[in-house]
C-alpha cells in the first residue's frame, strides 16, 4: 500500500467555491474508483487557503493505471477540472510509505494536526525507530492517525497525522505529554536527528471520510 498526500494552494477567497465543487462534482465523479480517498481537509493554522487530501493505492503501478483511467472520464476532465483549475495557485504532491497502520478516528467532529519532520541526511530510519518505540507512551494521551515516510518528493522526511476533539484538547494533551519523563527521554534522543519541523492544523472538508 502507498499513500499520496496532495496539497493544493487556492486563490484567496476561493475556498468556499472550491469545496462546493469538490463535494458536489469532484467526489461523486471520482468516488473511490480511481484510488481511495482517506481524508481531505482545509488549513486552519499554517499556510492558509490550502486543501490537503490523502489517497491510498495498492502500489505505484496501480496508481499510474488508475490515474490514466481517470483521464478518460469526461465528467472529470471536462466537467470538473476546468472549473477548479483557475482557483489553484500551486500544487504539491508526496508519495508516502506507511510506517504504522492508518487508524482513522471512530468519531466525528475532530480537528487534525499534520506534522512534517525532516531529519538530517540518512537519519530518518533512526528517528522513526525512536518514534515507534515511544508510540505506546504517546498514545496514552491521544491516538495517532497515521505515520509515513516520504518516498517521492522531500526525502529524509517523516509525516504524521493526529486527531483531537478540538484545539483546547490538543493544547491540554501536549502539555501533559511534555511532563512525561519517558517522552522527555525520547525528545533528548530524537531531537538531534532533526533538521526541520513543520505543522498545520486542519479541519475536515465537507466530503472527507475522516471527520
Amino acid at each position: 500500500m502507498i499513500y499520496e498526500l496532495r496539497t493544493y494552494t487556492l486563490m484567496p477567497g476561493k475556498q468556499g467555491e472550491y469545496l462546493k465543487l469538490n463535494a458536489e462534482v469532484g467526489r461523486p465523479t471520482r468516488g473511490d474508483k480511481y484510488g481511495k480517498l482517506e481524508g481531505s481537509w482545509t488549513t486552519e493554522f499554517g499556510t492558509l487557503n490550502q486543501f490537503v487530501h490523502l489517497w491510498s493505492y495498492p502500489d505505484l503501478v496501480e496508481r499510474e493505471r488508475l490515474r490514466a483511467e481517470l483521464q478518460k472520464n469526461t465528467d472529470w476532465t471536462q466537467g470538473y477540472i476546468p472549473k477548479i483549475r483557475p482557483m489553484l495557485l500551486a500544487q504539491e504532491n508526496k508519495i508516502l510509505s506507511a510506517q504504522l497502520p492508518l487508524k482513522p478516528p471512530a468519531d466525528s467532529g475532530n480537528v487534525y494536526e499534520l506534522r512534517w519532520y525532516r531529519t538530517h541526511v540518512g537519519k530518518a530510519g533512526e528517528w522513526l525507530g525512536h518514534f515507534k518505540a515511544i508510540m505506546p507512551i504517546r498514545e496514552k494521551y491521544s491516538k495517532n492517525v497515521g505515520l509515513w515516510q516520504t518516498e517521492v518528493a522531500q526525502l529524509n522526511e517523516v509525516v504524521h497525522l493526529w486527531a483531537y476533539r478540538d484545539l483546547n484538547d490538543r493544547a491540554a494533551v501536549r502539555a501533559r505529554v511534555l511532563q512525561d519523563p519517558e517522552w522527555q527521554a525520547f525528545i533528548g534522543k530524537s531531537s538531534p536527528l532533526l533538521a526541520e519541523m513543520r505543522s498545520i492544523v486542519l479541519n475536515p472538508a465537507p466530503a472527507s471520510p475522516m471527520k
